[in-house]
Parts: structure tokens; sequence; C-alpha cells
């Protein structure tokens, strides 16, 4: 009977309470499609600082134990929690200097959400491809900027290190990670028994432009521009053009825009543009040239240049894995 496989949640205070369980129940879980003799699959364990209870963002607690020698740790998997409470475990030292030290040892080394942070914070993401939630990709960028952050990917892979996207991504990651470790079947009844609609595979979308574009106040100023770019997708358009459809000065258009959703006029466009992409890509109905085309990237290389910076695959590659 094969030894449980060591899985490692590193929380800390107001970590998100679903970036640890979340991971932790598909863990759990794929002991129930195993044959009865096989033992457990794998064996859970919390830990933080101190250890004790860690309070969540959420207010409930999560015992853990105290951080373990980092010798100890070989051949596990080392997963870090992301939240709001991000900021001060970074400037810890203790607890960054312990991820530098830990990290040789383990199996596996992934980020949920915004515990990608934690890992750059200690220098193991340098160079490297990585994703968090899409509201902080800019931030992790400007404080990081040796990393390579994708836009929009659900979660990444590079080497033995691992990241994924905001909160309940991580359980998609962790079912990839079933998969490699009990295979695609085994990783498919997880996701069924957990009720997850879809084991969605890395290189899918995390952010959704269409609903972005409706958090607009009904007949505002966004929701014009918004409606008035759906149509316009195929054409050279810039903050200029944009503000002057709407009548307004370029100032004045970026400081709506982000006060309302959140995000640059450019960065709306681009991911309208790259969702349409993606939906004519699915259809398996147009070229990669006339995908470009119709979508304003202009050619196949500014499209693959979007698809490879925002998902971390080709426009090919999504159109294999997600292709009706």
């Amino acid at each position: 009977m094969a030894e449980p496989h060591r899985v490692v949640l590193l929380v800390f205070p107001g970590f998100q309470l679903l970036d640890a369980t979340g991971p932790a129940e598909v863990f759990a879980a794929v002991g129930e499609h195993l044959p009865r003799d096989a033992g457990a699959a794998y064996v859970l364990q919390s830990i933080s600082v101190d250890g004790g209870l860690v309070r969540s963002s959420a207010g409930l607690e999560l015992q853990s134990q105290a951080l373990p020698e980092p010798a100890s740790l070989s051949d596990c998997t080392l997963l870090v929690a992301g939240g709001y409470g991000v900021q001060q475990a970074m400037g810890q030292g203790a607890l960054v200097c312990w991820l530098k030290d830990a990290a040789p040892h383990v199996l596996r080394c992934g980020s949920v959400c915004t515990g990608a942070f934690l890992l750059a914070q200690a220098g193991l993401l340098d160079g490297r491809p990585v994703v968090t939630h899409w509201r902080y990709t800019a931030l992790l960028q400007r404080l990081f900027p040796r990393l390579q952050v994708m836009e929009d990917a659900l979660f990444v892979r590079d080497g033995n290190l691992y990241s994924s996207a905001g909160v309940t991504a991580g359980m998609d990651l962790c079912l990839s990670l079933v998969e490699e470790d009990h295979g695609r079947a085994i990783s498919l009844q997880v996701a069924k028994g957990l009720v997850m609609y879809l084991r969605r595979p890395g290189g899918q979308r995390q952010f959704s432009a269409e609903l972005l574009a409706q958090q607009a106040s009904s007949g505002s100023m966004l929701e014009m521009l918004a409606n008035w770019l759906r149509s316009h997708l195929h054409e050279a358009l810039g903050i200029d053009a944009m503000a002057a459809h709407l009548a307004v000065s370029p100032r004045t258009l970026h400081r709506h825009c982000q006060a309302e959703l959140g995000v640059t006029p450019a960065k709306l466009l681009f991911h309208l543009r790259l969702e349409e992409a993606c939906r004519l890509l699915e259809a398996g109905s147009a070229s990669l040239k006339r995908t470009a085309e119709k979508t304003g990237f202009g050619s196949e290389y500014n499209l693959r240049r979007a698809f490879v910076q925002a998902l971390g695959v080709t426009p090919s590659e999504y159109r294999q894995r997600f292709c009706r």
C-alpha cells in the first residue's frame, strides 16, 4: 500500500478561507473514488508561523501547526493561500525566509490567488510565468517586474511551481494535480462529486469582459462605450477615438472608466477583443488570420502575443482545448 501524499496548506491571519478549504476538499474527495484497500490518497496539514488558530478574512478560524523544518517537507505539495492579509504576511521576514528554504525540498509548490505575492516575495517566481486574481495582476507585475504575469489564465505550471487565479481557480489547479497523481478519470469523478460544473484546464479565462461591462450603470457613458466597442472591435481604436465618440475628453473617459469598472479604457477594449477572439476560436469557424482581423489584433503575430501573455497558451492551443 502506497504512502499517502502529504499536502501542506500555508495560511496567515486574514487568509481567504476558500483558498485553503477548497483545495483541501478536492484532495480529501479523492479517497472516495479509489479502491477500498488503496488507503488514503492524501494527508492534509495546515501550517502557519506560530501555529494554533488562524483567523480568516471571513471571521472563521482554522487550526494550524507551526512551520515545520523545511527538510521535513521532502516530496510533499506545498500550497500558499491568498487573502487580504497577504500584505502583512509579506512583511514577516521569518515566513518569507522559511518559504525560500522550504521550496527546494518540496515536490510541488503553488499558490492560490494572492498567495503568489508571498512566493514572489521569497524570490521563487523570478523569470517565471505566474497568475493571480485578475484584480491584482497589474500590482503583482509592478511590485515584481521580473515575473511574467499572465493577465487572465486560471492557473499555470512552470516546472514544479504552480500558481492559480482567484478563489475557486485554486480548486481547478488542485484537480489538475489530482490528475497528475491519479489520472483524468479520477479527477473528473472528483469534480463531479463536488458538483463542479466543468473541470477547467489551464488556458481557460478567469476574467469576463462582458460581465465587467455589465457593471456599468444603465444608460451611462461606459455602457454606451461598451456597446459601441463591440461593433467596432475590428477597427484600429485608441482612447482618443473612444473619447471622441462619447464627446468627452480622454482624461474624463479614463477617470470614469477607472472609477466605475476599475480598468482603463484600453484594458476594457483588450479584454473585449480577447473574449471575442476566444468565442470565434471556440466556434472553430474562423482561421487565425480572420480571427485576428475581426477582433482588431490585426495579425496572427499580435493575436498569438495577446493569448500567450493573457492565457499562457497560443490561439491554436486554445482552439484545440475548447473548440466545440
